[in-house]
């Protein structure tokens, strides 16, 4: 039975930190903000957005969420954007997406100031990351990467095998890997032979939203298994992108859905708003 990576606990840990360095900051007379906008009423969206507004309280940050309704104007949402660039309370901002289908997403993610960019998503942050010279990491993949280092996981030189090419997870993940000399494969729909790929793999991270798509007879006997996936079953429960029953078994480490990669997005994102009151305000 494979090692089970506790992103619960490492994620509690790593806020713990942050905490304490927030309580550093504050004692010097800055305190951290972070901003969510939130378009419309999509009800997975206004969890998210809770969650993310109580661990800014748990951790001592300042959190301001501005709710806007769904037909809000996309001139609307850039100019409240805008107040919030010039904002000095505010040191991330992040806009919850999806979004309603008449904004465009693009516009709205470059019109955020790259150092409030706490989702690194702009461009300038995404190249940044290419060049390996980033001020903030995606939130996910960031968060892989602590699960990894903080589970005694060495990277270099190993074959690493990224399923999925989103500009969210998949490739942010590779170019992170890559970054810490893992020698790295990605996978797609268009990958012929997707098994052969996989069963390469000493580490592999799977971010596809397939429910239970990679089974054990794809998986390298004693590879570490990263699941990213948050799907729903027909029953109501929650799976992953990987069979965790099967794969299991040969795995040597794998994350559990729930309680493995998805506590530590938000704790990445507490992360990245510290990182950009430290830059705001000169503080190592």
């Amino acid at each position: 039975m494979a090692f089970i990576i506790d992103g619960k606990r490492i994620a509690a840990e790593t806020r713990a930190e942050i905490a304490a360095e927030v309580a550093e900051q504050k004692a010097k007379g800055v305190t951290p903000g972070l901003a969510v906008i939130i378009v419309g009423e999509n009800p997975a969206s206004q969890v998210y957005v809770r969650n993310k507004h109580r661990a800014c309280g748990e951790v001592g940050m300042y959190s301001e969420v501005i709710e806007m309704p769904a037909d809000t104007a996309e001139d609307a949402l850039l100019a409240r954007i805008s107040e919030l660039n010039a904002d000095g309370r505010i040191d991330g901002i992040l806009v919850q997406l999806p979004l309603p289908a008449h904004i465009n997403e693009e516009r709205v993610i470059n019109a955020i100031a790259p150092d409030k960019d706490v989702d690194a998503f702009h461009p300038v942050n995404t190249g940044k990351i290419m060049i390996g010279n980033p001020d903030f990491l995606p939130c996910t993949p960031a968060g892989v990467m602590v699960m990894l280092e903080k589970s005694g996981i060495e990277i270099s030189g190993k074959k690493c095998v990224v399923v999925g090419r989103s500009n969210i997870v998949g490739k942010p993940m590779a170019m992170l890997l890559l970054g810490a000399n893992g020698t790295v494969t990605v996978c797609h729909s268009r990958t012929k032979d997707l098994a052969a790929h996989t069963r390469e793999a000493d580490i592999l991270v799977v971010a596809i939203g397939r429910a239970d798509f990679i089974t054990g007879d794809m998986v390298k006997e004693g590879a570490v298994v990263i699941d990213v996936g948050m799907n729903r079953r027909e029953d109501g429960k929650l799976t992953g992108d990987v069979d965790f029953a099967s794969t299991s078994e040969r795995a040597g480490a794998i994350t559990p859905v729930p309680g493995g990669v998805g506590p530590m997005t938000i704790t990445m994102l507490l992360r990245n708003t510290l990182t950009a009151s430290k830059l705001h305000h000169g503080l190592s």
